[in-house]
């Protein structure tokens, strides 16, 4: 998701070297390599959702414990992003590119091949490392590729690797999981990295680091980040709006096998996905003037597709009509969350700090949402996702419609109504 915290008073100069002038036009085959790394990390991040009943079956444990490997990437993400920007401020940004996406090659091989649950959790950590890693430099590194007037373009692009991995990647992983194995789904994960890889040192520009005050300089830019008007409307609805949708995700193949839909765990992850990217094609489309409209619609329709599944799961067809909602409510949040938190930070020269506290709360978030639905799930049953979803969105609305001037404006700061 996110850049790098900076300094609290003013922005970071640059390293001795430049970075390259922006072209005119956006590069696109550098972006789609960045697109791709997004949905590597979105992947590698949900591929056990559609994969829970098999992995537990090899792993020899619950369902419940096995949905904690989307728990530990979460963590390891929350509690080295910021950090590990700090320390790596100064490194080139091609460079720590790859470092990241071969932590993520290293990891699902390992990941494929255990057949210990302790050694696939410490597997899914260090993915989680490699994710803060990337996520902290993914969106900087698109905007400083594109001209100022298509920087929200160019991350739109960027981000559309999330819709795609949900879109197909997870059903795709999901049907080889139960076609071949699940292992060969974290095995083709590998194989399209070390693809990546090539196509990053070929194609992607290079960019310097920038100075930093070290890792020691970390909390006083986040407290100077928190400080400033907006941002923390924008991380308190980033936190709680995608811990109501983890809650629900990370268990949605045991939800579905309660509805007795189980064997179209694939086919309803391609709807939502195909919902997804419907979203943030509409979103890259009017994020630079409808920012606020377009956050409001979508926790609503989030909202909505919850209590469609809550009054009328009975029903297959409805089912289906509830994760289209849910997945045009969804798909776009990431890039309006990141440019509301860029946007309000920005003028204070905070914008990195927001964003590193963005990757981490997210990650809290995901966390979060995996332990609760285990929780969940052991005491009240799959019944209670759709219900739980609701109360979470109901702070969340309130606190979307109260930053009127701050965080997600009517006017300016990326998009009025």
């Amino acid at each position: 998701m996110p850049t790098k915290p900076t300094k609290p008073t003013n922005r970071r100069r640059p390293s001795k070297e430049t970075s390259p002038t922006p072209p005119p036009k956006l590069p696109l085959p550098a972006l789609l390599a960045l697109a791709t790394a997004v949905f590597i990390t979105s992947l590698t991040e949900t591929l056990p959702a559609g994969l829970l009943p098999a992995m537990s079956a090899d792993l020899g444990v619950s369902e419940s414990a096995t949905g904690q490997t989307v728990t530990v990437y979460a963590i390891g993400t929350a509690l080295t992003a910021i950090p590990l920007t700090a320390a790596t401020a100064g490194w080139r940004r091609k460079r720590l590119l790859l470092t990241a996406m071969a932590g993520f090659a290293a990891a699902n091989t390992v990941t494929a091949v255990s057949e210990a649950y302790l050694l696939t959790m410490a597997a899914r950590f260090v993915a989680g490392v490699a994710a803060g890693l990337a996520w902290a430099l993914l969106a900087g590194y698109a905007r400083r590729m594109a001209p100022a007037h298509l920087q929200g373009k160019a991350i739109a692009i960027a981000m559309a690797g999330i819709p795609v991995a949900l879109s197909l990647g997870v059903p795709a992983g999901t049907f080889l999981g139960e076609v071949v194995s699940w292992q060969v789904a974290f095995l083709a994960m590998t194989g399209l990295t070390v693809g990546l890889l090539a196509w990053i040192a070929a194609l992607v520009p290079d960019h310097p680091g920038q100075e930093s005050g070290g890792a020691g300089a970390t909390a006083p830019h986040t407290l100077h980040a928190l400080r400033v008007p907006g941002v923390t409307p924008v991380l308190f609805v980033t936190l709680v709006f995608v811990l109501a949708h983890t809650v629900l995700y990370t268990y949605i193949a045991t939800f579905l096998d309660e509805l007795g839909m189980g064997g179209s765990t694939d086919l309803v992850l391609l709807v939502f996905g195909a919902a997804s990217l419907v979203s943030i094609w509409i979103v890259g489309a009017l994020i630079h003037r409808r920012l606020r409209a377009l956050t409001l619609a979508s926790v609503l329709l989030v909202g909505v597709a919850a209590a469609v599944l809550a009054a009328f799961s009975d029903s297959p067809a409805l089912v289906y009509v509830a994760v289209t909602l849910w997945g045009l409510g969804w798909g776009g949040a990431p890039t309006l969350l990141q440019t509301a938190a860029g946007d309000a930070a920005d003028k204070a020269g905070a914008a990195d700090a927001a964003q590193a506290m963005l990757v981490t709360l997210w990650n809290v978030a995901m966390a979060g949402g995996g332990v609760f639905g285990g929780v969940l799930l052991g005491l009240a049953g799959t019944s209670s996702f759709p219900w739980t979803i609701l109360l979470l969105l109901v702070p969340v609305l309130l606190a979307v419609a109260a930053a009127r001037r701050h965080g997600f404006p009517v006017r300016g700061g990326g998009g009025g109504r």
